[in-house]
């Protein structure tokens, strides 16, 4: 049975946090989770069954022992009662004790995964800042604070131990005495055997009772896997048949706010506030607004990846009736931290192999990135290092660039897409979203004010809040406008900068037009 339920519940667990909400990856450190993964399961596959088999063997044992002292003398039943009323007396101390302890070892042990996992993934820039000593000097702060934890539980394990011993002594005092009191009563075989097995309960009530504590701090694990177990899941991933929108979806790339609110969870307060207001097909929209204004809060509702409330309209369906996967692969995304995986740039641009190696080719050359990888082992083939540490940052954001043409989607959002990268390339995907997504919706949060300035509309944010929409030329003219306000943040010369840049922009519109 044993056999069949743990992997069972290893697996469950598993599965539960792959389809578990991004708000639980927010609020649990990778060290926290990966400390349910690691130590937590290999107790539940491993040490669970063992001990339990030796709770049963105890139990066993120990009842031998008593019925063959009783058969020898039914008197010595009276002491045995009294001293396993003091032994689970003890465990019940140790349990509650220990269990404690256990617990802060295992809270204690969760910085150290985190710590050790963000150190391979910096290393570095470790090594670049000469950051060795600060981390060396944590680490050890960490492990001080886990082997403290570690070295308080064994010290509550030997102390069960020494009382154990202690009563076990004093059990066998009594078997003894009380032979020697009544030695008229008794032949020598039993007085010789009764004496010899409650010998043996000196290891075995230790040993027995240890471990009945030991499975009620395993019980632990048990409980924090279950935890896992229970996570509450994301919405399904396919639509339902009756559902699915006909035809290509989306063909348009309309996109709908209608009195929309979101929070990361249903115990927390609102970080959208009835937005409403509508992108038109084609539409280049930026979105700026202080830190913590709410503008990637607009992303993740538009992926779905918090608790929405009202409506999001793209090209007049309603984003909640979509499997999540139908409606995210409708959607492309340029991240402020590129995502790349282990694997071949092939992989990393075109997972499902849905492209051709021409068009591969293609996309690549139209972010400039052909000729640097001509130069590579493989070409396309070539292998790219964990999180695309072989290449640069820059070159990791155009590589998603050139994913994003590949996926030829209707909407594409540049997540401060060009917040980390220098001028040159920033002016290079600027100027590809404006020729190869001239065709698409293109939303773009944005920290530095210039890379919105010719946007077709841009949207101020504030406190969760719609403050201000027009064209960027046309909100910096208001002399208390939110944006004007941004503008003016970044100095006089900057501002001057912006005001150029949107009224060359806003007049080659009217030009357009």
């Amino acid at each position: 049975m044993l056999v069949r339920v743990m992997p069972r519940k290893s697996r469950s667990c598993s599965l539960s946090d792959i389809r578990t909400s991004m708000y639980f990856f927010n609020v649990n450190s990778s060290g926290r989770i990966l400390n349910r993964f690691a130590k937590d399961i290999r107790t539940v596959d491993t040490d669970v069954p063992h001990t339990l088999l030796d709770c049963i063997a105890f139990a066993i044992d120990i009842s031998g022992v008593l019925i063959i002292v009783a058969i020898a003398n039914y008197w010595l039943l009276v002491p045995a009662a009294f001293i396993v009323a003091f032994l689970f007396l003890f465990r019940y101390i140790y349990v509650n004790t220990s269990r404690s302890v256990k617990r802060i070892e295992s809270i204690t042990r969760s910085p150290i995964y985190s710590l050790t996992n963000q150190t391979f993934q910096g290393l570095s820039t470790i090594r670049a800042l000469q950051a060795e000593s600060a981390l060396d000097s944590e680490f050890h702060d960490y492990m001080n604070g886990n082997t403290c934890a570690w070295f308080l539980f064994i010290s509550c394990t030997r102390a069960f131990a020494l009382w154990s011993d202690f009563l076990c002594v004093l059990y066998i005092a009594a078997v003894t005495f009380s032979f020697l009191v009544l030695h008229n009563q008794f032949n020598s075989g039993d007085v010789g055997l009764a004496i010899l097995h409650s010998m043996t309960m000196i290891g075995m009530c230790q040993w027995g009772m240890r471990q009945t504590a030991e499975l009620e701090n395993d019980m632990t694990s048990v409980e924090r896997i279950l935890e896992y177990t229970q996570q509450p899941p994301e919405p399904p991933l396919d639509t339902e048949p009756s559902k699915k929108p006909k035809g290509e979806w989306p063909s348009e790339g309309r996109i709908e706010f209608v009195d929309l609110k979101l929070r990361y969870s249903p115990k927390d307060s609102y970080v959208l506030k009835g937005l409403n207001f509508v992108i038109a097909p084609r539409e280049k929209i930026g979105i700026v607004g202080r830190t913590g204004a709410g503008k990637s809060s607009i992303i993740q509702s538009l992926f779905r990846l918090a608790c929405n409330e009202g409506a999001i309209l793209v090209d007049g369906v309603d984003i909640e009736s979509l499997g999540l996967h139908d409606l995210r692969s409708k959607i492309s995304i340029i991240p402020q931290d590129p995502v790349l995986f282990s694997g071949t740039l092939r992989y990393n641009l075109d997972p499902m192999e849905e492209r051709s190696d021409a068009e591969v080719w293609k996309a690549l050359e139209d972010v400039e990135l052909r000729a640097h990888v001509s130069t590579l082992i493989g070409g396309i083939a070539c292998r790219m290092y964990d999180g695309g540490a072989n290449f640069s940052v820059g070159q990791r954001q155009l590589v998603c660039l050139a994913r994003a043409i590949l996926r030829n989607n209707k909407i594409l959002i540049l997540d401060e897409a060009t917040a980390n990268v220098d001028p040159e390339t920033d002016k290079l995907i600027q100027k590809t979203i404006r020729t190869k997504f001239a065709e698409c919706t293109v939303l773009t949060i944005a920290h530095r004010l210039h890379t919105v300035m010719d946007s077709d509309r841009v949207l101020v944010m504030d406190a969760g809040q719609m403050v201000e929409l027009g064209h960027p030329y046309e909100l910096l003219q208001r002399p208390h406008g939110f944006l004007r306000q941004l503008a003016e943040h970044t100095g006089v010369a900057m501002t001057n900068l912006l005001m150029n840049a949107a009224e060359q922009s806003y007049e080659q519109k009217k030009k357009d037009l």
